[in-house]
């Protein structure tokens, strides 16, 4: 998995959906004027970007363990970064009104750790939020994607294992992170697609798991896992299906 890539690939990759889920996200979180909040693995500052839209960038942190943190520096000046992952955060306790994990869980080293660190810089009461894509179900955005390299390759490592990716278990996490008044939803989202091309390009610059298993297959297997896809996605215009598991709980 890479995410030493620019903040320019991944919103090609990723940013197209989660730049949709943000306000959604961050309508089921609660965030309005007012908060302070911050974005544990911002990234290139999708969800920051919102976050600053609502409470001022003044009032806004965020965390990113990866070279993404330059690109949310750019998109979101004004606003408290800091290069640090989920599990070491590196604020007092009860700094933030919310903490929120947009498409991160998944992706933390211990996601309970990661989940408590979170509280811990809440205030109490205060609301910690997270979503991950429903790649258990197949109806995350890279789902047919992982559903079609399967068919060619049975043992292909997906992201359906993944932490909060089926459902019901960001609940459980949650609760096993100490947070209470855990409440689960479902957040969808949709993204148009003009061309087999736009869909299929982005998976070629090397982001996260998808665009780490691609770049490590031979230009044969890449075509053929290219041609399978065209094949089975409908003719455009199309846009797949993109469905989060979402919880929140208070600190």
């Amino acid at each position: 998995m890479s995410f030493e890539v620019s903040g320019d690939a991944y919103d090609r990759f990723m940013g197209r959906y989660s730049r949709e889920l943000a306000p959604v996200f961050a309508d089921f979180a609660g965030v309005e004027a007012g908060q302070r909040v911050v974005d544990v693995g911002c990234g290139s500052g999708v969800l920051t970007e919102e976050l600053a839209r609502r409470v001022g960038a003044d009032h806004v942190a965020g965390a990113d363990p990866s070279p993404l943190l330059r690109a949310c520096a750019q998109r979101v000046p004004g606003a408290d970064l800091k290069q640090a992952s989920a599990e070491s955060l590196p604020w007092p306790d009860d700094s933030f009104d919310a903490a929120l994990a947009q498409l991160v869980v998944h992706f933390m080293d211990d996601s309970v750790a990661g989940l408590r660190e979170m509280a811990r810089v809440t205030r109490v009461d205060g609301v910690v939020a997270a979503c991950v894509w429903d790649h258990a179900g197949g109806q995350g955005p890279l789902s047919l994607f992982w559903a079609t390299a399967r068919r060619l390759d049975p043992g292909a490592a997906d992201e359906s294992k993944l932490a909060g990716a089926r459902e019901g278990h960001l609940a459980e996490l949650f609760r096993a992170a100490g947070l209470w008044e855990v409440e689960e939803s479902v957040l969808s989202v949709s993204v148009e697609h003009q061309s087999f091309e736009e869909w299929w390009e982005p998976f070629e610059l090397g982001v996260g798991l998808a665009g780490a298993y691609l770049a490590g297959l031979d230009e044969e297997r890449q075509a053929e896992l290219r041609e399978l896809c065209r094949e089975l996605l409908p003719a455009a215009p199309f846009a797949p299906p993109a469905r989060a598991w979402a919880a929140r709980g208070l600190a």
